[in-house]
């Protein structure tokens, strides 16, 4: 037998993929809408459409990331905008934003994961009873609020079980404005409050949210759960964060408050120490008195010699406390 010989035949060129070359042009988009983004849920985003108030379905654009878009976000959007059943547009980018309310998810990899954007108030959503309040997880909230320059509101949930005045008596001294509900009160108070702002709430599971948001919108449109007799704790039932109406109006004039999961935990590794010692405002003055470069947790500390009531005394323990942390 003898060896085969090969001529140029035998060789085979694969077809190019591509049809045509690679370039890094972008399109500007010039035809975008705007809109802003209400809820996000499994790689769909829904949208308001500004200009008509009707809601959308959108998609990221791949080069936005996985992470890239929450809800309060105002964004760039082309593509079918016309809402109708099965219609979806794009995300093309999203604006600068006005504030970020963001945790840190693991405090040891510092893991930052943001929950809503560009809101007017917080309504920092804790129960009176059944789960216990805590003063860390509001001390938390007030620290991003303050940092972002979102004005807070604590609202207290099922005070027919206990009275919270005591613990309300710290923050009622930082004028932070507190609401006291139980089930089936009037709600008046809270509606003013809310008028004509956007606002997140965000609290523990278990402490009522969904029921709060259930009775303010006038409808069963976001599921409840009970508390854990076992651990204390709520069980999940909000599994996404979503911007509801309570009224008529355009989106940038009306009344919408975003309603947030039940976090189980509210780190602060992504907030610069001085900017966690700023919230805490009614220790700024006796703070100028401490050593340079003072930990605010050791003897020389001028906090250590100030005169402090039961009140200061507890929210210094709760600074130390997440100063610690860090």
């Amino acid at each position: 037998m003898t060896a085969r010989s090969y001529d140029e035949s035998d060789v085979r060129i694969r077809a190019s993929r591509r049809t045509r070359p690679r370039t890094k042009d972008r399109p500007d988009h010039a035809d975008a809408v705007e809109g802003r983004v209400i809820a996000v849920d499994r790689g769909r985003t829904t949208c308001l459409i500004l200009e008509h108030n009707k809601p959308i379905t959108a998609m990221k654009a791949r080069e936005l990331g996985q992470k890239s878009v929450v809800v309060g976000d105002l964004v760039s959007l082309v593509g079918d905008i016309s809402g109708t059943e099965g219609s979806l547009c794009r995300i093309v980018s999203v604006h600068p934003r006005s504030n970020v309310l963001t945790r840190t998810v693991d405090d040891a990899a510092a893991f930052e994961r943001m929950i809503v954007s560009n809101v007017d108030q917080i309504a920092i959503v804790i129960a009176a009873a059944d789960p216990e309040p805590r003063h860390g997880f509001v001390d938390r909230a007030l620290v991003v609020a303050f940092d972002q320059g979102i004005t807070p509101l604590i609202v207290v949930t099922k005070c027919d079980l206990a009275d919270p005045s005591q613990f309300l008596a710290p923050y009622t001294t930082l004028k932070v404005p507190s609401i006291r509900i139980q089930r089936g009160a009037d709600l008046t108070e809270l509606k003013e409050k809310l008028e004509a702002k956007r606002t997140v709430l965000l609290g523990h599971s278990g402490v009522g949210k969904s029921t709060l948001v259930n009775a303010l919108i006038g409808d069963d449109v976001r599921a409840t759960g009970d508390v854990n007799i076992t651990t204390g704790r709520g069980r999940h039932t909000s599994s996404s964060a979503v911007a509801l109406s309570l009224d008529s109006l355009p989106h940038d004039k009306g009344t919408w408050i975003i309603d947030t999961p039940g976090v189980r935990s509210f780190g602060l590794k992504h907030v610069e120490r001085d900017r966690v010692i700023r919230a805490f405002s009614e220790f700024n003055e006796a703070i100028e008195h401490c050593p340079r470069n003072c930990s605010h947790d050791e003897e020389d500390c001028a906090l250590n010699h100030w005169e402090l009531t039961d009140e200061s005394k507890a929210r210094l323990a709760n600074l130390r406390g997440l100063l610690g942390e860090r």
